[in-house]
């Protein structure tokens, strides 16, 4: 079998095998992260349910003001810290990583790392 074209679609082919060893669960809900060229989105997802319980991306006003001449990256370690605000106040603690996909390396990392360190256990 060829391998795909596109890099986005050797992306989706990795996030799906990613998805099929992961699951959110109510007690323990996954953060999925997605990465697009210039921003990066969050949400913490319960999979038995399917909703999505809070999210968070680089679009958001309170992260706007403060991205002014920062890198990608350093927007992503913003992101993580609200994720892990926003997921402290509904009571989330763990949760299980979803790199969607993308090598757990820059902006995916510097985002998680983030999370842990604004008390989210994974």
């Amino acid at each position: 079998m060829a391998k795909p074209q596109t890099t986005k679609a050797r992306r989706v082919i990795r996030h799906k095998r990613v998805r099929r060893k992961i699951s959110g669960s109510t007690e323990r809900p996954r953060l999925a992260v997605f990465r697009s060229l210039q921003h990066v989105y969050v949400q913490v997802i319960d999979d038995s349910k399917g909703e999505t319980i809070v999210a968070a991306s680089s679009l958001e006003p309170a992260i706007i003001g403060q991205r002014e001449g920062k890198r990608k990256s350093q927007v992503s370690v913003l992101v993580g810290e609200l994720i892990a605000e926003r997921a402290k106040e509904k009571g989330i603690n763990t949760v299980v990583f979803d790199r969607g996909g993308y090598k757990f390396h820059g902006r995916t990392k510097a985002l998680a790392d983030a999370a842990r360190k604004g008390g989210l256990v994974f």
